[in-house]
């Protein structure tokens, strides 16, 4: 019996905070250049405070959110857990996501505060983000609904929510529960190399658990202690049945249904070097649940991605179906 979706994802529901910068306005907020910090909210509207005559751009989004929009932008059938307040931004998340065609599983919280990312963007295509996670990192067990995971062919969990022990760790665990229970298929992706780095027993426990590891080459040397990204890729064989190891532009090393292959990337100028890793995620997820062979499907997500970094902000918003089309080619 077909699934009603193909992907449930469960990850930060963060609304994406666009603000485009001189390096004469960049300096002197003093910020490393390329990093990102988390801030409390009174941080956030301080920094928000102080560019007001600027015209911010809001995108819906978080790391695993931006993948499920990618698969459902290409024609997928998308759930997505996670928690919003019932202010500004949060209104806006739930609106886009119903424009989205995206099933937003949970009801924004009373009187709570929307998370919200400041990525400021300087000319030379950096992206510093500055992340007030508020109330989407009180996503726990209690806001997990076992009947939309049941209803999905791939579970993907968010790495970044590992780092949220008392809460997010256990939304983590009773999603898989209700994937192992529904025989629904796992996917989950590092994030970042501080997860398996700093929260390495939830996320083994996770990964042992999990079908498919999306992650990038500094992650994938975080989980294995492998050198390299070659050598991370053949290290993650005995650890998960299926992983792609992302590798800038070196391109992708795909491990999927016992078959191994070595994508290369497309080449760009970019101008904004976030996004690449969710867009390729989401497109892959689409691939495999399209009947489209995992080789083609990692080439058509890389063009994607390129086509992510050379504009401004975190996903496509127009073309993509596009550009799947030519990277299947």
């Amino acid at each position: 019996m077909p699934k009603e979706f193909d992907v449930c994802g469960l990850g930060n529901s963060l609304v994406d905070i666009l603000l485009e910068l001189t390096a004469e306005e960049f300096g002197p907020l003093a910020f490393e250049k390329g990093t990102m910090r988390l801030v409390e909210p009174g941080e956030q509207k301080q920094l928000l405070s102080a560019f007001r005559d600027h015209e911010p751009r809001l995108v819906s989004g978080g790391s695993v959110a931006n993948s499920v929009i990618a698969c459902s932008q290409l024609g997928g059938r998308g759930a997505f857990i996670g928690c919003v307040g019932d202010d500004r931004y949060g209104l806006h998340y739930v609106e886009e996501f119903e424009q989205l065609g995206i099933d937003f599983v949970n009801d924004p919280l009373v009187g709570e505060t929307t998370g919200t990312c400041v990525s400021i963007i300087t000319p030379d295509a950096e992206r510093t983000m500055r992340t007030s996670l508020a109330v989407s990192s009180h996503l726990a067990a209690r806001h997990v609904p076992a009947e939309r995971i049941a209803a999905s062919e791939w579970l993907f969990v968010e790495g970044y929510v590992f780092a949220n022990p008392s809460t997010g760790q256990h939304a983590i665990r009773e999603a898989l529960k209700a994937a192992k229970a529904n025989r629904v298929k796992v996917a989950l992706t590092c994030s970042e190399a501080f997860v398996p780095h700093a929260f390495g027993d939830a996320f083994r426990e996770a990964l042992a658990q999990s079908d498919l590891l999306f992650c990038n080459a500094v992650e994938a040397t975080a989980v294995t202690g492998a050198a390299t990204a070659a050598d991370a890729f053949a290290a993650l064989k005995g650890l998960v049945p299926n992983c792609v190891v992302t590798d800038g532009p070196n391109g992708a090393f795909v491990r999927f249904g016992g078959a191994e292959h070595h994508v290369p990337a497309f080449p760009c100028e970019p101008k904004d070097l976030t996004g690449a890793g969710d867009m390729f995620a989401g497109a892959f997820l689409y691939g495999v649940t399209h009947g489209v062979a995992p080789e083609k499907a990692a080439r058509a997500a890389n063009l994607l991605a390129m086509k992510v970094i050379t504009q401004i902000g975190a996903r496509l918003h127009h073309g993509a179906k596009d550009g799947w089309a030519e990277g299947l080619k």
